[in-house]
């Protein structure tokens, strides 16, 4: 091991300011191997992946559990563009992530070297800001303008490319001593302008029906506490988009679910749409107002005034012209609520009984029109399966869902037990196969909490050589297979779209749980909801991890409202 007043080589160097940065483990596959060395030399642990994209997935949830910035690391060429999905996830998603890519050596450049690639060209559209390092001297530089980057503003994922040879040499020591630790996000906590928070809040204190829309950016922030109090103080109802559920408590009187497009029959935002429709002031609190958070942008009357709160001054009137709040979700709500103190809020007050009533009614209804779906029936329903998960579910619980379905299901399904309660959900870009990375990530952030995740069986064939990973690295996570034999959305979409749907849609049928023992994992294969709570139970348990394959009908599809034509029709 080096000692303090040795000259140390660039990669030592780099370990040295990832665990001043409190990082303590990277996703790698041992490359580059003279930095992962390094790393597990002072104690930074590897967690090594089968596969970069699912690698990039597990720094992702790790960063969004921790409240650190994930690093993942990888060789030059094939594998550094298998870092491009999560990425891009990262990236819209807003998740910090540290990228460390080997290139090829410096004399090499430019001469066809083994696996060349234009990296810095493969990173610039899906990272904020993407560098070279070519001289020593400057690596401790380099590393910190890399976390500054990732966990300033709107957080997202860098990419620091390293020469193998310049990895190997001798860094003299630097000048300018840095001792700053920059791991953690939010790094700067900005609020807006006093007079821009007393305009929002004169509006919201007068407004006739004011309603709030709370994104992924109020975790991002964890200002679900501030949320939770605006909620109380001001009496608002709150609805969230699918990476902001868990944002408030789903319980409290005033909290009205998801909406987005989880809107047709037999959901519950069929119930609570209204409360948008007809609301003359619309808060949004870190939400990108994309096309699934808003329902292809027609929830909204544009004859709402939209007061918009968003750590990017950029997303703030990229769809509604809007009260511009830009700054961090916490503070910035601190800071309505001390303005809003000193409002009259008797009329807040005063509606609040008729609204509490409305909600409690919008979730008997949703309650009664899932009924029929939380039967015995087989092959089993996906809500008869939430219905279990939720019972067994506590504030700690971490509950992670694959793209597509697995989303729906349990956003629109699942009811959070807390402010702040997480949902962990790949709704950047939304690719198939990213639950179970995200999963481990988070477990591996917070090992003593237990984490489950849904994936459809389409999306799990991305991922499952991970449950080698899961296995060998002591990761117990309970992973619950939703085996319906197709890819569900694309057959559902295509009929919609089409009346018909392409010989891609439908699989042969595959035994997951055989997939999982062979990798040495428990699992069981499930076609009798009865035997669902035990297993779930033990699962839960966190002592090892569990693979329950469920096998689902595949007539089964969440209530979006693609399909709500053809729903309403049946």
């Amino acid at each position: 091991m080096t000692r303090p007043n040795e000259m140390q080589t660039v990669a030592e160097r780099i370990a040295h300011s990832l665990k001043r940065h409190d990082v303590s483990m990277i996703f790698a596959q041992s490359l580059p191997s003279a930095v992962i060395l390094a790393a597990e030399a002072i104690g930074i642990r590897q967690i090594a992946y089968r596969q970069e994209n699912m690698g990039g997935t597990m720094a992702d949830g790790y960063a969004r559990r921790s409240g650190k910035v994930g690093v993942v690391a990888a060789q030059n060429g094939p594998a550094a563009t298998l870092l491009v999905p999560p990425l891009a996830e990262a990236l819209k998603a807003s998740v910090p992530i540290v990228a460390l890519v080997q290139d090829v050596e410096r004399d090499q450049a430019d001469r066809n070297a083994f696996q060349e690639l234009d990296q810095l060209a493969l990173f610039q559209s899906c990272t904020k800001w993407v560098r070279k390092v070519i001289v020593s001297e400057r690596i401790d530089d380099y590393v910190d303008a890399a976390f500054t980057a990732s966990v300033s503003g709107r957080p997202g994922p860098v990419a620091l490319l390293l020469p193998a040879d310049l990895l190997r040499e001798k860094a003299a020591v630097p000048p300018l001593h840095r001792a700053a630790s920059l791991g953690r996000w939010p790094l700067d906590r900005t609020r807006p302008a006093d007079s821009e928070i007393g305009r929002a809040a004169a509006l919201i204190a007068t407004a006739r029906a004011p309603v709030v829309i709370a994104g992924g950016g109020v975790h991002a922030s964890d200002a679900a506490q501030a949320l939770a109090k605006l909620q109380e103080e001001a009496s608002l109802p709150i609805l969230t988009t699918n990476m902001g559920k868990g944002a408030v408590d789903e319980h409290h009187p005033l909290s009205a679910g998801v909406l987005g497009a989880l809107v047709g029959p037999r959901s519950l935002g069929r119930h609570t749409l209204p409360l948008v429709q007809e609301a003359d002031v619309v808060l949004l609190v870190g939400t990108r107002t994309n096309q699934n958070g808003t329902d292809s942008w027609r929830q909204i009357d544009p004859a709402s005034t939209v007061i918009h709160i968003d750590v990017d001054p950029c997303e703030i009137g990229r769809t509604y012209e809007a009260v511009r709040l830009a700054g961090d979700a916490a503070e910035t709500i601190d800071a309505l609520r001390a303005a809003l103190g000193m409002c009259d809020l008797s009329k807040r007050h005063a509606a609040r009984a008729e609204l509490v009533g409305r909600i409690a009614n919008c979730w008997s209804m949703f309650d009664a029109d899932r009924q029929a779906s939380h039967s015995s029936g087989t092959p089993i329903r996906p809500e008869r399966i939430m219905r279990e998960l939720q019972s067994q579910l506590t504030s700690n619980t971490t509950v992670v869902a694959d793209a597509s379905y697995s989303s729906m299901w349990v956003a629109g399904q699942l009811r959070s037990l807390s402010a702040g309660m997480r949902f962990l959900t790949p709704r950047g870009l939304a690719g198939l196969g990213w639950g179970l990375p995200l999963a481990l990530g988070a477990k591996l952030a917070e090992p003593d909490k237990p984490v489950v995740v849904l994936v459809g069986d389409g999306g799990f064939a991305h991922s499952w050589a991970e449950i080698e990973t899961m296995v060998r690295s002591n990761i117990p996570v309970l992973i619950i297979v939703l085996n319906n034999g197709i890819l569900g959305f694309q057959r559902d979409a295509e009929m919609v779209k089409f009346g018909r749907f392409t010989s891609a849609c439908h699989f042969v049928d595959v035994d997951h749980s055989q997939v999982a023992t062979a990798c040495g994992c428990p699992a069981v294969r499930v076609k009798d909801p009865e035997a669902l709570a035990q297993h779930i139970r033990t699962g839960l348990s966190g002592k090892a991890p569990l693979l329950i394959e469920v096998l689902t009908d595949p007539e089964a599809h969440p209530p979006l409202s693609l399909f709500a034509a053809m729903d309403e029709a049946a």
